[in-house]
C-alpha cells in the first residue's frame, strides 16, 4: 500500500514528501528546484516498490480466502489493468511539460473542477488509511497483550480500544512538526518491511510447527468475490506518486521499463504472500495474517513488530497532505499562529481515533477503500483523463477497446465492492 510507503533522501532514495503547501498538493511532494530529472532508474524502481508494498500484504491472504483459490486470478487481472492505467498517467504529463501532480492531470483534463475531484479522492484515501493504521496497531497490540484493559472513571475499556488510543497518542508528536525529512527516512523500509514479512511467515510455517494443511480452502467463492477484488484492487493504489516518480527522473524513456519491473516484483510479493498464508492458515485466516502467528515464537514476534512499526512512522506522512489542504482553508490564521496548526494536526488525529473506534473492522475498511476510493484514483480516473486529454474516445479502436473495459471493470468493482463493503461494516457494528 501504501502510497506514503515512498520515500527517502539517501542514497537509495529521495524524499516525495517536503514542506511545500499547495491547496491541492500531491500525495508525496517533491522540491522540484532539487529533485526534477535528477533520479535514477535504480533508485525509481525502489521507490516505486516502496510505493505499491505496504500494509495490503497483510490481507492478501484474506482476501485469497474470501474469494477462494481461483480469485488469485483476478489480482493478477486487477495488476495489469493498474500497470495499463499507470502508462496511461505517463501519457497525459506528456502531453503538457506543466503537469507535476495527479491533481494536475485532473485540472488539465477538466478544469478546476477535475482537479478538486481528484484531491478530495486522494485526501479521503489518505484519510482512512491512516485511520487503518490505528486499527492495525489495536489488532495486533491486543494479539501481543490479549489480557489488557483500562479502568477509567467506573467504565472498563477492552484492550483492542486501549492499543487504538495509544497508538493515536504515540502518532500525535508526529504531526506536529513542519518538517517530516526524518520520518521519511524511517518510513523509507516498505520493500525490506516486505521481505522480513513474509520470510518470517514462511519460517513460522516451515519451522515452527505451523505447517500448511490448507483448513477449510476452496477452489471459488462467489459471495467473498467482491471483498477479495476490493483488498486486491487496495494493493494497487499508488497512482497519485506516479507523476512525481516520472517528473523525478533522469530518463523519462525508462519509465515503462520500471513501472513494469515494480509491478512484476510487487505482484509476486502479494501472490506469494497470499498463496502462502491460504495454505497455512486456510479459511480460518484472519483478516491480518499476523493475527494468525503464534505469539511465543521469535518468527511471529519479528512478523509482528515489524508490521507494529511502519504505520507509527508513515501516520504523519499519510496526513501532511490533508493537513496542507486545510491549512490553505485558513492562510491568514495558518501563517500568524503556529498554535492554530497544532490544532488541525491534533483534531485530525482525535478524529481518526474516533473512527478506528468506531469502526475497527481493518479488513472491511481496507475493502471499502480499496473499492470506492482505490479502484477510481487507480483504475478509472486515470482512463477518464487520459480519453479526454488526447481525444482517443472519438476513434474506435483497440486502445479504445482496452481502456473501455478497464473503466468498465472499475466501475462493477466500485459499486458491488462498495456495497459489500459498507453493507458488512453495518452487519458488525
Amino acid at each position: 500500500m501504501d502510497a506514503a510507503d515512498v520515500l527517502d533522501r539517501s542514497s537509495l532514495t529521495f524524499p516525495l514528501v517536503c514542506e511545500e503547501r499547495q491547496q491541492y498538493e500531491e500525495v508525496e511532494a517533491v522540491d522540484c528546484d532539487h529533485q526534477t530529472k535528477t533520479t535514477s532508474v535504480l533508485k525509481t524502481c525502489f521507490n516505486g516498490l516502496n510505493a505499491l508494498s505496504g500494509v495490503g500484504m497483510l490481507s492478501v491472504p484474506y482476501a485469497l480466502s474470501s474469494g477462494g483459490w481461483l480469485s488469485l486470478i483476478l489480482l493478477f487481472v486487477i495488476a495489469v489493468a493498474a500497470f495499463y492505467s499507470g502508462l496511461l498517467i505517463q501519457r497525459c504529463m506528456d502531453e503538457d511539460s506543466t503537469i507535476r501532480t495527479y491533481p494536475d492531470i485532473g485540472e488539465h483534463a477538466f478544469g478546476k473542477k477535475g482537479k478538486i475531484v481528484l484531491s478530495i479522492f486522494m485526501n479521503t484515501e489518505l484519510y482512512l488509511v491512516a485511520t487503518a493504521f490505528l486499527i492495525l496497531e489495536g489488532d495486533n497490540l491486543h494479539n501481543l497483550f490479549p489480557e489488557m484493559k483500562l479502568q477509567v472513571a467506573g467504565l472498563t475499556i477492552s484492550g483492542k480500544k486501549c492499543f487504538t488510543i495509544l497508538g493515536g497518542l504515540i502518532v500525535l508528536p508526529t504531526v506536529w512538526f513542519d518538517s517530516l525529512s526524518l520520518l521519511s527516512y524511517i518510513s523509507a523500509s516498505g520493500v525490506f518491511s516486505s521481505v522480513i514479512i513474509i520470510g518470517s511467515i514462511l519460517w513460522t510455517a516451515v519451522f515452527d510447527g505451523i505447517g500448511f494443511h490448507q483448513e477449510g480452502s476452496v477452489p471459488l467463492n462467489w459471495s467473498g468475490i467482491p471483498t477479495a477484488v476490493s483488498l486486491y484492487a487496495f494493493c494497487y493504489c499508488a497512482h497519485p506518486v506516479f507523476p512525481t516518480l516520472y517528473k523525478s527522473m533522469k530518463n523519462k524513456r525508462q519509465f515503462p521499463n520500471v513501472l513494469l519491473v515494480c509491478f512484476i516484483l510487487c505482484t509476486l510479493g502479494y501472490a506469494s504472500m497470499a498463496v502462502l498464508g491460504y495454505l497455512m492458515f486456510g479459511s480460518t485466516v484472519e483478516s491480518q495474517i499476523t493475527l494468525n502467528l503464534p505469539t511465543e515464537e521469535l518468527s511471529s514476534k519479528i512478523a509482528i513488530w515489524t508490521t507494529l512499526i511502519n504505520p507509527l512512522s508513515k501516520y504523519a506522512l499519510m496526513v501532511t497532505p490533508i493537513l496542507n489542504t486545510a491549512e490553505n482553508w485558513f492562510p491568514s490564521h495558518c501563517k500568524k499562529s503556529r498554535s492554530f496548526r497544532l490544532f488541525l494536526s491534533t483534531s485530525l488525529v482525535i478524529s481518526s481515533v474516533i473512527v478506528a473506534l468506531a469502526i475497527p473492522f481493518f479488513a472491511y475498511l481496507m475493502s471499502l477503500v480499496g473499492a470506492f476510493l482505490s479502484v477510481t484514483a487507480s483504475l478509472i480516473i486515470p482512463c477518464v483523463c487520459y480519453l479526454k486529454i488526447s481525444g482517443t474516445y472519438r476513434n474506435l479502436g483497440c486502445e479504445m477497446l482496452i481502456i473501455g473495459c478497464i473503466i468498465l471493470m472499475g466501475v462493477v468493482v466500485a459499486i458491488v465492492g462498495t456495497y459489500t463493503s459498507l453493507q458488512q461494516i453495518i452487519e458488525h457494528l
